[in-house]
This record gives structure tokens, C-alpha cells and sequence, in this order.
């Protein structure tokens, strides 16, 4: 008990302090580790605070899974049909219905499974080893073995293993991109910063789960397992719950109301067919269960299955990865996408985008590290002179980083900035590699935090010396005296134009770096700071950005004509984020909302703003929550898309959660809906329109179905209250049901697109599938099958006295209107009797095949005849059930063309 509350303080107090305001020395301090720690008292405090990893999530048992499949209340319709028909004694119905059950719970119970590995991917974020230095030497131990107060080295390639106060850096960059979404490795130092300062800019704090890029570094541990940044996203995403999506909410409260009216329509049905027809009790009873089998659209939940899975193939194929079904259809309600900037709308690759010389401002083109592209003049052609070529050089030889092409992959080695500038070389004419040959190294002064440049000292084996700086502006400014012309030839500095262009590029989001040259005496071997203070001439300057996909551009401007709102979310810095966002062609890019402004707003307040701006910088992972919130409270169908750990709350959280495939974290992919095999942008876009296609089918679907199963209700009602024998048995109507209608309503999964399905805005989130046009359409068709059915039934009473054939030819009369309203309902708003509209598509064409020749065998095979109660029919009469179906479909051309005429005619 009392180890429990001694590992219950140290956690608190690993929480409480803010380790970024204190100097390394208070640090140590605080932490009671004035140098590195004993073994002893290492493995003392591992027993306090307990190992360095997350904790193990309680992973949901399959039967609590499977339980909450079952709550599904579709699924309970369908198992009240199968104990319905099992009562009347048809085993074989009852099994197909309850297959569909097992289908249905199944795939639910699969996919719900896979989706709970967020917090496994997190946990395997933490380094499994790491280099202590321990008071008996140093030390490569597991990772969970680290305590509060030891003292750990890194080394470019180390995962940091914990969160670390820095004391040592040199030339320490470290990779936060997965915890902030910047897309610069983050300088580092060992200064104390204010304590309101944002996670990206704690330059003195190193955290886990990050990756090392450049330079060594050596750090205290201040926070382990679940007190670091990493464990508390690993917390946020556990608090974090999964929206139902509206499709399913839709679904739910139809079954719901569907069931209640069946119910209670049975129950007065019965009571009232005793008072009125004077039927047996028993008889009475099958007719009403009949009834309720009637009613129940059994198709309805394999029909949904087969278009989301149609959805789903559909978005493979587009390099989409649909891991929750429902979410297809999801993302045709989408109304808002909050994207991440950092691969996601860029391409999370350094570029340099731009070069000022003396006297002109040149253009790069191309796409990241590709080294198709070029550096044009103001007025678009190939820009070529001597001071072009002569910072091209520099960029290549004052440079650590290698780039190389390999079957279509780039690899990069070293810090991408400098990646940045040896493709900048290649795009400029500068042939890096003979370049090294020919201009081989003799001394460098590497970057450093301090100095703020890094110089190197190359020979051109001829006696012949130059030395070539870089970095921060301001810095090299002060180190130069002259500037170099186009012509090559040296001028003095204008130091105020320089300034004021490097405040014009850092204002566009620019990182904007200098180069130099000074020009060294033969026998020149060794390069001291001292010596590079004066003197130097300016070669440029470079802007460096990670750029816009040009993919990302177009698919925004889709996004905008569909009605759908793209707003900018990043841990990047504002003025980077906000010059993106210009580029990218979003909306309301005036002004950037900052986390720290955020922190000032109440839920209200931020309700408010969320609306009027498009653009939201240096965000922790619970504004990212806190924005999707703050949208959805807007009634708004909310994509989050994201890559980094930081984005995953968010993703959990939103309608539709987007992560990126190839650079994105595990932790990511896991606690999304949808994965991009291809990280573009531009295939949410496709993603919405396949959305929209599914949501549209299934409006169509459901358009299909209810009419047969109204027209089936409605005759076996008035059947019952005058007194009549039942047009169509129970039986029979499973028939229809579970056969020709499932067969002919899974060809509209199939249905392309419509033209201008991106056109229109989204639809409301609580938008009914079954509203306006639709439920007035069910109804009229359901009128028109209950006249078929009776005039069927009494055609052949009439002239055959038959029961068996009037009921056999009542079926065959009920599927040949169908297999016509099929083609009508493929064009809900427009005329089905053209060309296109007859010939169909090829599915439809063989699904038509298919039932004809189902009910062929319904017909004439015995099987069929003692099972369903069923004889053969003549040709006259099969010639009326076809005569009924083109009648059907004359009708509704009618009420379409009427239809449209009056809503033309309304507003006048």
C-alpha cells in the first residue's frame, strides 16, 4: 500500500512541474540527482515511479464485442422474422434469415476489433533501448528500465526514450513532426524557455517517442511511461469515444419505428379481423404472423452490407483503405475536413522555392526531393549567370546531406534543409557529385546553435581556395562586407535591401537561409571562427518550404464546389501555416487561430470562432479535440486527417478519421477509419463522391424495397379486415422478399455516380433516408403493387377458380412489377423509358435473367410447388403478370413528367 502512494507522488510530481522553465542545474535539484545516479538508487526509483512504458490498455473481451453487435436492433428485426418463420414451421427460411444475422454480426465483430490496436501502436512508440550513464559508466539498457533523474546520451537515429531535460546539445536537431506536425527537425539547447511556451518550442526538452536527425545530446530524465507528452496522448486517445455514424442512427430509428408500427398494427390487425372477417382463431393468427413477416423488409440489412462492401472495393481501388464500413456513406455527409498540414497538404519534404540575388529574384520549380525542375527569372525563363552558378556550388559543397533516387523511392541522408539545398544545386545546373570531386573538403566549422553557421574550406586541386558559410541571415549578413553581382564581380553590401527582403520571405512563410563566400589564401588548411568575422561576400539568399501537393490544390477547390469547408489544423507555426493555407487556395486565411489563443476560449467562445476560421497553428492533440468538438456541436459530419501521434484523439473522435499510409504513424492508421495507401489528399475528395455515390444508392435501395414490402402488407390487411382469403401465403411472401428482391435490389450497389453528385452541398447529419420525395414515392408504388396483386389474384379467380394459381400468379404478377420498377427506380428524378434507362447496366441486365429464371423454377419445378404452394401458369397468364410490370412503369413516367411539370409551375 504504501509503495502504491510512493509511485502515486512521484507521478504528480513528474506532472506538476514544468520541467521546461528550469535550468539543467534546478533540474538536477528538484529531481535529487546531482550527477548520475547509482545502480541502487536507479532501481529505488524504478520501484517509485515504476517502469518506463504505457500502461496496458484493458483490451474489451470477443464476447463483450459480440454482445454489442447484437445490440444492433436490425439485427433484431431480422431474428424476430427467423423466430417468426421457424414458428410456421419452415426451417429453411429461418436459416437464410439467420444467416444474414450471423453475416451481419460477424463483420461488425471483425472490424471492431481491429480498431481497438490504437493504444498498442502508441505503446510500441517508446525506444526499446537506450545509452545511460550510470555513477559505475555508461550503460545501453531497455528503455523501461529508465528512472526520473537519470542521465541519458543521444545520438542521430536514437529514438528519445523518455522525456529528457537537455544539458548538453551539439548541434542537436531532433524530429518532433509525430508529436507537433512541424516538418523541420527542431533546433535544440539547453536554455530554459517561458512557461507558456507551446510544446513546439521547448527548445530544451527532448520527447519520447521523437526521432533524433542531427548532432548529440545528453539529457536528464524528468518524465517516464504514462507522465510523458506521448503517455498523455496515449490517455486522451483511451477518453476518446468513436461517434456512431449517421447511417447507423438512421437504421436504428427506422427499425425502431418500423418494429413499434408492426406491432401494434398486428395486434389491432388481430383484433379487429376478429370482429370484422370472422375468421378461426388459429387461421387469424398465421395470417397476422404473415403479416409481420410482410412487413419486415428482411432484405433491407443484406442490401446495406452489399453496397457499403461495393463502397469499400470501390475505394481500394483509389488507394483508400476503409477499415469501419458504415463510414463510407459517412463520408458523403462530410461537411468539414480538418487536414494536418505536415504530409497531408504538403509533402512533408524541404524544397527551396525561391532565391534572391543581387538584382533578381528567381522561382524554383519541381516537387520536393525530385530533381525534375528549374530556377526561372521574374519573367518565367531559365534563369543561368554566373552568381546562379556560384550559389549553386555552395549549396552543394557547404552541405552534410546526401540525396539519392532508388526504383522511384528518394532517400535522403542528413538533415532535410540541406536535402533541400543539394536538389536546389541540381535544378540550378550544379553536378553535385563531380562537384565534391573536383571541390573536395578540407575543414568545416559545423552548424551550431551558438554560432548559428556552419563554413567549410574546399580546394579545386590547382592551389586554389574558397571557403563557403551558411545559415541564419542575420548572421552572415554581420560576417560580410560585400555582395557578389550578377556578373560575378563584388560590390558593397546593401545591408537595408537584404533586411527587408528577408522580412518580405519570412512573412510568406519562408525559412530563410544566407550563403557566402570568402575567398582563402593558397596553403589555407584550417577554418577558426575568429577568422570568418569579416570579410565574407554575399552570395543570396534561398526560401525553403515544405510545399503544397499540387494535387491538394485542385482536390480544395472540389471540396469548396461540393459545399464542403477545409480547415488547416497543424502544431506548425502560424505564419508558416498561414502561407500554406494562401497557396493550398483556402478560405478565410486572414487570420490563424494559435493554440495559445485557444487555451483563452471557453467552449462557447470557441463554437463561435470555429465557423469564421480556416486556419489553426501550433495545436497540441487536445485542441485538435477540442475543434472536432467544437464542429460537430455545429451539427457538423466532421474528416479529421492526420499523420502524427498528436492527430490521433482527433481522428478517434471525428466522423470520419483519415490517416496517411506511407508516412503516417501506426498509432494513427489504428485509431482511423479510412487509411490513404497514397497519403494525397486528393483522394478524400474521391472518397466524398464515392460517399455520396453509396449514399445515393442506397436512398435507391431503400426506394425499392419498401414499396414491396407495402404492397404486401397493405393487401394481406385488406384481406384480412373484409373477410378475404390471403392474396399471397407467408411463405410466399419470404419468396419475394429474400429472393428476387434482394437479387434485384443489390444491382443499385452497382449504380455509377450521377453527374452532379459534387455540385450540391453535403446533406444534413440528421437528414432522413426516408423524407419528402422518397416517402411519397413508397407509397404510391406500394398502391400501385397492392392493384397489381388483387387484380392478379382476381383475374385468375375469376377465370380459373384456382387458389393455388391465383396466389401463384399474384407472385409472379408482384416480381414482373418489380423487375419494371427496378428500371424506374434507377432514375429517381429523371425519365427511365430511353435508351440508357432500358438497356441498364450489364448487372441489371443479369439480374433481371437471374429472377426470371428463379421464378421459372418457383413456377414449374415440383420441389417449388410443394414447398411455396405454387402450379404452373399459362402463357396468358404470364403474358398478364408482363403486361402488369410495363403497366406499372407507364405510370410512374407519368407521375414523373406531372411531378416536374408542377414544380415547375410552383413558384410562378
Amino acid at each position: 500500500m504504501a509503495e502504491a502512494e510512493e509511485r502515486k507522488n512521484g507521478e504528480l510530481h513528474q506532472q506538476d512541474t514544468e520541467w521546461h522553465v528550469l535550468e539543467p542545474v534546478a533540474v538536477r535539484e528538484q529531481l535529487w540527482a546531482e550527477g548520475p545516479l547509482p545502480t541502487e538508487e536507479a532501481q529505488n526509483r524504478l520501484t517509485q515511479y515504476g517502469p518506463n512504458a504505457l500502461p496496458e490498455a484493458r483490451t474489451k473481451g470477443a464476447w463483450t464485442r459480440l454482445g454489442r453487435q447484437l445490440r444492433n436492433f436490425l439485427i433484431y428485426v431480422l431474428a424476430t422474422a427467423a423466430v417468426i418463420t421457424a414458428s410456421l414451421g419452415h426451417w429453411v427460411d429461418a436459416g437464410v434469415i439467420m444467416a444474414v444475422v450471423v453475416i451481419q454480426t460477424l463483420v461488425g465483430f471483425i472490424q471492431e476489433g481491429k480498431a481497438e490496436q490504437a493504444l498498442s501502436a502508441i505503446r510500441h512508440m517508446l525506444a526499446p533501448k537506450a545509452r545511460v550513464v550510470r555513477s559505475d559508466g555508461q550503460h545501453q539498457i531497455d528503455a523501461s528500465g529508465l528512472v526520473p533523474g537519470d542521465t541519458v546520451l543521444l545520438e542521430p537515429g536514437d529514438r528519445v526514450p523518455a522525456d529528457l531535460r537537455l544539458e548538453k546539445s551539439h548541434n542537436l536537431k531532433i524530429d518532433e513532426a509525430i508529436l507537433t506536425g512541424e516538418s523541420e527537425a527542431v533546433d535544440k539547447s539547453t536554455g530554459a524557455v517561458a512557461s507558456e511556451a507551446a510544446l513546439g518550442d521547448q527548445t530544451g526538452m527532448a520527447f519520447s517517442g521523437t526521432m533524433v536527425a542531427t548532432g548529440a545530446g545528453r539529457g536528464i530524465v524528468v518524465r517516464t511511461g504514462a507522465n510523458t507528452e506521448i503517455g498523455r496522448i496515449s490517455g486522451l486517445l483511451a477518453q476518446t469515444t468513436t461517434l456512431k455514424t449517421p447511417l447507423l442512427e438512421q437504421m436504428d430509428k427506422f427499425a425502431r419505428i418500423l418494429s413499434i408500427i408492426v406491432i401494434v398494427a398486428g395486434i389491432a390487425i388481430f383484433f379487429g379481423g376478429l370482429w370484422f372477417s370472422g375468421l378461426p382463431f388459429r387461421e387469424l393468427f398465421m395470417a397476422v404472423v404473415g403479416l409481420t413477416v410482410a412487413a419486415i423488409p428482411e432484405g433491407l440489412p443484406a442490401i446495406l452490407t452489399i453496397t457499403l462492401a461495393i463502397g469499400v472495393r470501390q475505394m481500394a481501388r483509389r488507394k483508400a483503405v476503409v477499415r469501419r464500413m458504415p463510414v463510407i456513406e459517412t463520408l458523403g455527409a462530410v461537411s468539414v475536413i480538418c487536414s494536418d498540414k505536415t504530409g497531408t497538404l504538403t509533402r512533408n519534404e524541404m524544397m527551396v522555392t525561391r532565391a534572391v540575388l543581387s538584382g533578381a529574384r528567381l522561382e524554383v520549380t519541381g516537387e520536393g526531393y525530385d530533381f525534375d525542375g528549374a530556377v526561372n527569372g521574374e519573367s518565367g525563363q531559365l534563369a543561368e549567370s554566373p552568381l546562379l552558378g556560384e550559389l549553386a556550388r555552395a549549396s552543394a559543397l557547404c552541405n552534410d546531406a546526401h540525396v539519392h533516387h532508388d526504383s522511384g523511392q528518394v532517400h535522403i541522408n542528413g538533415d532535410p534543409m540541406e536535402a533541400a539545398l543539394s536538389v536546389f544545386a541540381r535544378k540550378a545546373g550544379f553536378d553535385v557529385e563531380s562537384g565534391a570531386i573536383d571541390w573536395p573538403r578540407k575543414d568545416e566549422i559545423p552548424f551550431d546553435t551558438q554560432n548559428r553557421f556552419m563554413a567549410t574550406l574546399n580546394h579545386d586541386h590547382h592551389g586554389h581556395s574558397v571557403i563557403y558559410l551558411k545559415g541564419a541571415p542575420e548572421r552572415i549578413l554581420d560576417m560580410c562586407a560585400s555582395e557578389v553581382a550578377e556578373s560575378g564581380e563584388t560590390m558593397a553590401l546593401s545591408r537595408a535591401f537584404w533586411d527587408q527582403v528577408i522580412t518580405e520571405m519570412a512573412s510568406e512563410g519562408l525559412r530563410v537561409l544566407a550563403l557566402a563566400r570568402k575567398p582563402a589564401e593558397r596553403g589555407f588548411t584550417e577554418l577558426a571562427i575568429e577568422d570568418l568575422e569579416e570579410g565574407a561576400e554575399l552570395l543570396g539568399l534561398v526560401g525553403l518550404l515544405d510545399p503544397p501537393r499540387h494535387e491538394a490544390i485542385r482536390a480544395i477547390a472540389d471540396c469548396h464546389d461540393a459545399g464542403i469547408r477545409v480547415k488547416m489544423i497543424t502544431g506548425d507555426h502560424g505564419v508558416t501555416a498561414g502561407a500554406i493555407a494562401r497557396k493550398l487556395g483556402l478560405k478565410n486565411t486572414g487570420r490563424v487561430l494559435t493554440g495559445k489563443e485557444l487555451d483563452h476560449l471557453d467552449d462557447d467562445q470557441l463554437r463561435d470562432l470555429v465557423g469564421e476560421v480556416d486556419v489553426f497553428a501550433r495545436t497540441s492533440p487536445e485542441h485538435k479535440l477540442r475543434l472536432v468538438k467544437a464542429l460537430q456541436a455545429l451539427h457538423g459530419v466532421v474528416a479529421m486527417t492526420g499523420d502524427g501521434v498528436n492527430d490521433a484523439p482527433a481522428l478517434k473522435r471525428a466522423d470520419v478519421g483519415i490517416a496517411m499510409g506511407v508516412k503516417g504513424s501506426e498509432a494513427a492508421r489504428e485509431a482511423s477509419s479510412v487509411v490513404l495507401l497514397d497519403d494525397n489528399f486528393a483522394s478524400i475528395a474521391a472518397a466524398v463522391r464515392e460517399g455520396r455515390t453509396v449514399y445515393a444508392n442506397l436512398k435507391k435501395g431503400i426506394a425499392f424495397m419498401l414499396p414491396i414490402n407495402g404492397g404486401e402488407s397493405i393487401s394481406l390487411i385488406t384481406a384480412l379486415l373484409l373477410g378475404l382469403t390471403l392474396p399471397i401465403s407467408a411463405l410466399q411472401i419470404l419468396w419475394v422478399n429474400m429472393v428476387s428482391s434482394v437479387v434485384l435490389a443489390m444491382t443499385l450497389a452497382f449504380e455509377p455516380a450521377e453527374p452532379d453528385v459534387m455540385k450540391h452541398p453535403p446533406r444534413p447529419r440528421d437528414e432522413s433516408l426516408l423524407r419528402g420525395f422518397v416517402v411519397w414515392r413508397v407509397a404510391f408504388v406500394s398502391l400501385l403493387f397492392l392493384v397489381g396483386i388483387f387484380a392478379a389474384w382476381y383475374w385468375a379467380m375469376h377465370h380459373y377458380g384456382s387458389e393455388t394459381t391465383a396466389r401463384t400468379l399474384a407472385v409472379n404478377t408482384l416480381v414482373a412489377m418489380e423487375m419494371f420498377y427496378l428500371f424506374a427506380v434507377r432514375y429517381l428524378d429523371s425519365a427511365s423509358i430511353t435508351l440508357r434507362g432500358v438497356l441498364g447496366t450489364p448487372i441489371v441486365l443479369a439480374a433481371v435473367a437471374v429472377v426470371i429464371a428463379l421464378q421459372l423454377l418457383f413456377t414449374y419445378l415440383p420441389w417449388f410447388n410443394r414447398t411455396f404452394g405454387s402450379e404452373g401458369l399459362s402463357l396468358e397468364m404470364l403474358g398478364f403478370a408482363a403486361g402488369s410490370g410495363v403497366a406499372l412503369l407507364v405510370v410512374l413516367e407519368l407521375e414523373t413528367a406531372i411531378r416536374k411539370r408542377l414544380l415547375r409551375a410552383g413558384p410562378g
